[in-house]
């Protein structure tokens, strides 16, 4: 028994690292609206929370069981099975959600569970089926096939639902209450927060009685019992209470109901996905002790598994704990969750995810029928709803010197619906996933509230098809690579699970370095970002300042793309194509940064440099010429082609040389911002220029000696020609950033 007591106690130390990643992704669920919104100081949206959770471990109680019955029937499982399972499913747990983690991407911490508890389950009773000489039908036997059937259909259909209705529900209410609605708050607030108020207090009550440890069966019953009883007493006292807080205060009535709504959705995060983390671990300890009561461990199968459990309130407790510290503390959990704003943020700005093929059809179609609805619907009604939706004189107070991605009126939608949607699956005994349900309907609440608009559909629609693609991927992932571990430990026994252990160190450590490489680059996008109280010198310097970083970048992805082309190394130049891709990105925030400059010079600076223009299409076209040559050089060498030859290979590393000074003298002209350095930059383009024009002269004549090969000699000229693009376009960039740094200075004497 001492080799099940070691691996019981392997599965606590993995169950502290899954509650720290698990409640890294799963915050989003609770805390997008809050943050998105701006409701309270972050300290504070932060303390509901937490309150939130501890009283929410108390309710998990009696939702533990769907790691021990829920998925598996556990009385064809021995002992040794039955950890064996579980040490997969931790295992495989954790690294799962840590992946989703570093990338910001949310997920289900439910699916994952679920699908790794499937895998590794159907992994050790398909060997267990084989051994015996039973057919694959045997597999059967062993897996809660009515219960995993049930929670899959139910997760897959919640995600429809919640998207409708998110984006129902927000289209009526923006209706009635418009962009600008503080004087109809004053009139229509309470009825409206009283509404929303008993559905969240009731949802509350529901996921509280569903697994609390101190409810009695009866008690659980009568709440469950008198939902409609409950929700209009609740809205009665809820709207009393809020109209005379309006009339005499000056309190926004919308804060308390998102407080109140972040709350309900910690507390319920924490009592339906606290199973998630904790729940294999004990149950893992359960088996542990029914096998040491048992005077054959080895032959006792775990059918006592079925028995109800009651954990102890201490161990919740202590979750619970675990699970506010890394609320407060974890870097990750604010990247998940920045991703999930960002995507329904009610302005435009720089988009995280790219277009694709299926976000490009989808918002064509979208568009298709959008059209063909407005000829439905009369004119009057048309110009009446463009009224309620007109944002054009609407000016969004800011909070800490920043706009909200999105109004009090939206996160109360959010978190009301979500809160309905909860509650009603949770009373009719439907499984679903708080992620995708919070999630989907605040996609859907963006759609209707017109947050993706014709010059950012594509990218929210492609990056909630990733999000959606993630889950699948989860699933997926889950139950192969719980599938695989579980068969490993199986015929390796304690040493794979030692090797296994250490392999998911080392894999948490590799993404904890590159999820603070990606923070890092995002926290630099937002430094040299620009506010509206920045002066046009401020706004102009912080440009600059991010353009001597992408010429810079420019510099050496063109070395890298040269150099390793007449090296003919692969590897590398994948590399080099790859930093062209997220120059490009960064050249989209600085596009995007331009446009936010403009609104804070004089008009007046403008009309006279005439460089805005200038400097936007000139770092574009940097941007284009090197993905052009990264890509071009790149797929030369992965189609196999012969590299260049001895003389080409010369001229490219004399122009490698030659390109890098020129826009390396570009960095010091626009740090320096002195004449000097400005004419030793030009006179470095004139150095390119000169071999330029020889090296296309050189190129010609090797053509007509048949030289070269054909596919050789159209790199070459078309690496000539990509190199003078971006040499020309780094002059125009130059000249436009110091005319209008000169122009701005010249103005403040």
């Amino acid at each position: 028994m001492e080799i099940y007591l070691i691996i019981v106690i392997l599965l606590f130390v993995l169950a502290i690292s899954d509650l720290i990643v698990g409640v890294s992704n799963d915050a989003v669920n609770f805390l997008n609206s809050a943050i998105g919104s701006k409701v309270a100081p972050r300290h504070i949206i932060l303390i509901v929370a937490s309150i939130g959770i501890l009283i929410g471990t108390t309710f998990s109680s009696g939702l533990m069981e769907v790691a021990r019955k829920g998925i598996f029937n556990p009385e064809m499982f021995y002992l040794h099975d039955i950890m064996i399972v579980f040490i997969a499913v931790m295992l495989t747990d954790i690294l799962l959600l840590d992946l989703f983690n570093t990338f910001g991407l949310p997920t289900s911490t439910t699916v994952s569970i679920v699908f790794e508890l499937l895998g590794s389950a159907v992994a050790v009773a398909s060997i267990k089926v084989l051994e015996a000489g039973q057919g694959i039908e045997g597999i059967i036997q062993y897996i809660n096939t009515s219960k995993a059937t049930a929670i899959i259909s139910g997760i897959l259909i919640s995600v429809v639902v919640a998207f409708s209705v998110g984006a129902v529900v927000q289209f009526f209410v923006r209706l009635i209450f418009s962009f600008d609605f503080v004087h109809k708050i004053k009139k229509f607030g309470a009825i409206w927060g009283g509404f929303a108020l008993s559905f969240i207090i009731y949802f509350i009550l529901v996921k509280g009685a569903n697994g609390a440890s101190f409810l009695s069966e009866n008690q659980m019953n009568w709440i469950l019992n008198n939902g409609g009883e409950m929700i209009g007493i609740t809205f009665v006292v809820c709207t009393i209470i809020l109209q005379i807080l309006s009339m005499t205060t000056k309190i926004n009535i919308l804060k308390p109901i998102v407080l109140a709504g972040t709350f309900a959705l910690a507390l319920a995060f924490a009592a339906n996905d606290l199973v998630n983390f904790i729940g294999v671990p004990l149950a893992g300890l359960s088996s542990y002790l029914i096998g040491l009561a048992s005077g054959n461990p080895a032959m006792e199968l775990m059918d006592e598994l079925r028995e109800p459990v009651h954990t102890q309130t201490y161990l919740l407790l202590i979750a619970g704990i675990v699970m506010v510290c890394t609320l407060w503390f974890s870097k990750k959990a604010q990247s998940v969750t920045k991703t999930e704003v960002n995507l329904g943020r009610q302005f435009e700005g720089f988009e995280r995810f790219e277009s694709s093929a299926l976000a490009r059809v989808i918002v064509r179609i979208s568009i298709v029928i959008f059209e063909a609805a407005k000829k439905l619907i009369p004119h009057s009604a048309q110009v009446w709803i463009s009224k309620r939706f007109d944002k054009s004189n609407y000016a969004p107070p800011k909070i800490d010197g920043e706009v909200p991605a999105f109004d009090l009126i939206r996160a109360s939608v959010n978190l009301m619906v979500a809160s309905i949607l909860i509650s009603f699956a949770t009373s009719l005994k439907l499984p679903l996933s708080t992620t995708y349900v919070t999630f989907m309907v605040a996609m859907g609440s963006s759609l209707s509230d017109k947050a993706w608009g014709r010059e950012s559909a594509v990218y929210r629609v492609n990056g909630v098809f990733t999000v959606i693609g993630g889950w699948f991927f989860t699933a997926f992932m889950a139950f192969i690579a719980s599938a695989i571990f579980a068969s490993a430990i199986y015929f390796g026994g304690m040493v794979v699970i030692a090797l296994l252990g250490i392999v998911a160190i080392i894999i948490v450590l590799r993404t904890h370095v590159i999820h603070k490489t990606r923070s890092a680059e995002m926290e630099e996008e937002e430094k040299n970002a620009v506010d509206e109280d920045s002066t046009a010198q401020e706004a102009i310097t912080k440009f600059v300042v991010k353009t001597q970083k992408i010429l810079d970048l420019v510099g050496k992805t063109i070395n890298q793309s040269l150099t390793y082309l007449t090296l003919g190394d692969r590897e590398n130049l994948r590399k080099a194509k790859k930093s062209a891709k997220k120059i490009t990105k960064q050249t989209s925030s600085i596009v995007s940064n331009i446009f936010k400059t403009i609104q804070f010079i004089d008009e007046k600076d403008i009309k006279e440099n005439q460089r805005i223009g200038k400097i936007i299409s000139s770092v574009e076209e940097i941007s284009t010429n090197l993905n052009a040559l990264s890509k071009r050089t790149y797929d030369h060498i992965d189609n196999n082609h012969a590299k260049p030859g001895k003389e080409q290979a010369e001229e490219l590393i004399k122009l490698n040389a030659v390109v890098t000074s020129q826009l390396a003298a570009a960095q010091k002209a626009l740090e320096e911002r002195s004449g000097v350095a400005y004419e030793e930059f030009l006179n470095a383009r004139g150095e390119l220029k000169k071999i330029l024009k020889d090296f296309d002269k050189n190129q010609f004549s090797r053509i007509k000696k048949k030289a070269n090969s054909h596919r050789n000699s159209m790199l070459f000229i078309s690496i000539l020609s990509q190199v003078e693009n971006i040499s020309d376009h780094s002059v125009t960039l130059v000249t436009a950033c110091l005319d209008s740094l000169n122009s701005i200075a010249a103005k403040k004497k």
